[in-house]
């Protein structure tokens, strides 16, 4: 059953009004500090609001509730870890950050080990981010099915054409604020549904909790079993997620641009650690709606045609469960307020990928020294170049969306999963060996980056130890190689130890 008018006129008003608020942050830009560090005027708490809406993608939205639906909340165990990791790149990896003007994270690899190794980590970061914002991309394809019945390429379409236009006009101020904005509509959604399948199960919270402790502990948080090859452990949820957040949120630069954007260093850990307890609480919104969702299409079948409905749908695909719901039982108003907050998401995660990639695009694949970047960065010809690089990545992205990707949430954080490793191990290597130089660090990321594809295509290990693993092995091949290459320079070993 499509959305009623009244859903779809607050979809196109929502889609109008964040694209004329997002481009008009043109106003003022003068060079690429203004473009890709929105100017470095954005308090703490606005930062925060970004890094939670950049990491929170349409995959979380109706992913992290199919992923309850059929499970529990052992999702959560993985959480935990993004919450510790924030404390860890807090003390390791943002100080660094804050030791010059850098513009991309690979700068900082450049400063260590030299212009091989930051162009080699730059072009994995592309590939890898490209990759999975299209998963993103594509799971708003998902809601529009359900909510329109109609093919989700036109879906698709809108959400990229309108998100590079405003990316495209305002530049990281942009993104920063247009986030602040999507972060608040679809919180509020999520909250609106949350409290509405309260409402609509018979004998509220008491019924939930009674339901899915007799379907299998569905409100069960904590496996202390340690397994490689189980993704949600208490163990694989703490260390890989531990690792993984370090990698995304410490070296991917879609992250760490926000944090550059900060006024100073102390500002960027504020935000980092003040999301850490966003998402926690985010995550948990997600996963306890699924449970509900589940609760709800059991007594649903019961009583009549609407929960055998849902439950088919989520029988055929349980990421559609959630867009399910939204659409057939939400009242008209609030359904269409959830499927923008949806959108939102969807744009939020895009705009700020396609200023990333540009980013690195325009920043790490230069020739020449430092006089030679502030000439970049002053020239007026690159600000035009950077917005067309931004239209290029966006056309990229577009057409990855139009793939079909199997389980959304999963697929987009495997794909990280697999890169990661040799990203985060190459900056632990940095950081704390002395005697690493290029030649090793560049041996050890290569090994990294295939080991893991092996890893992927021939073993069961679980994508949650991907991170861990690669890290592990990028740093053990990288000290290896640099024992057999010689001696890092003592201009450059410094530079992360400091």
């Amino acid at each position: 059953m499509p959305i009623s008018h009244l859903d779809l006129a607050i979809l196109v008003l929502y889609l109008a009004g964040i694209t004329v608020f997002g481009a008009r942050f043109r106003h003022g830009q003068k060079n690429l500090r203004d473009y890709f560090l929105g100017e470095r005027t954005a308090p703490w708490w606005a930062l925060a609001c970004s890094i939670v809406a950049t990491e929170t993608s349409t995959l979380t939205i109706i992913g992290t509730p199919g992923i309850a639906y059929g499970g529990n909340l052992g999702f959560l165990q993985i959480v935990l870890g993004y919450v510790v990791a924030r404390v860890l790149l807090c003390v390791i990896l943002v100080p660094q950050y804050f030791q010059g003007e850098f513009y991309t994270a690979y700068q900082l690899l450049e400063k260590r080990f030299g212009r091989r190794m930051r162009a080699a980590s730059a072009a994995v970061f592309l590939g890898t981010r490209a990759l999975a914002e299209g998963v993103r991309i594509a799971a708003i394809g998902k809601v529009v099915s359900v909510a329109f019945g109609t093919d989700n390429r036109i879906s698709i379409l809108i959400v990229g054409v309108l998100t590079v236009f405003y990316t495209f006009e305002g530049g990281m101020k942009a993104v920063i604020w247009t986030d602040v904005a999507q972060f608040a509509i679809y919180l509020t959604g999520s909250v609106a549904a949350f409290f509405l399948l309260l409402h609509r199960i018979p004998g509220g919270w008491g019924e939930v909790a009674q339901v899915a402790a007799a379907s299998g502990g569905k409100l069960r948080v904590f496996d202390f079993a340690f397994s490689l090859t189980q993704s949600y452990t208490f163990w694989a949820g703490l260390i890989g997620g531990t690792f993984l957040t370090m990698a995304s949120h410490g070296t991917d630069q879609t992250m760490v641009q926000r944090l550059l954007a900060a006024r100073n260093k102390r500002d960027g850990q504020k935000a980092l650690l003040a999301s850490g307890g966003i998402i926690f609480v985010q995550f948990a919104l997600f996963l306890l709606i699924g449970v509900m969702l589940f609760v709800y299409a059991q007594q649903a079948a019961l009583q009549g045609s609407a929960g055998a409905s849902l439950l088919a749908t989520a029988a055929h695909d349980a990421d559609k469960i959630f867009p399910a719901f939204i659409v057939r039982d939400m009242p008209h108003g609030l359904a269409g307020l959830v499927i923008a907050a949806i959108f939102a998401v969807a744009m939020s995660n895009a705009s700020g990928s396609l200023n990333s990639l540009a980013s690195s695009s325009m920043m790490d694949f230069r020739t020449g020294g430092a006089r030679a970047e502030a000439a970049v960065i002053d020239s007026k010809r690159n600000l035009l170049l950077s917005r067309l690089l931004t239209v290029g990545w966006g056309v990229v992205l577009i057409a990855l969306g139009l793939v079909r990707w199997g389980p959304v949430l999963v697929a987009g954080l495997t794909i990280a999963s697999i890169t990661y490793g040799a990203l985060l191990g190459v900056f632990l290597l940095g950081t704390w060996n002395a005697r690493a130089n290029e030649t090793g660090a560049l041996a050890g990321f290569l090994v990294g980056l295939i080991a893991m594809i092996l890893v992927h295509r021939y073993t069961h290990l679980a994508w949650t130890w991907y991170v861990a693993a690669g890290t592990i092995l990028t740093f053990a091949a990288g000290s290896l190689a640099s024992l057999f290459a010689g001696r890092a320079p003592d201009a450059q070993k410094d530079i992360l130890t400091a």
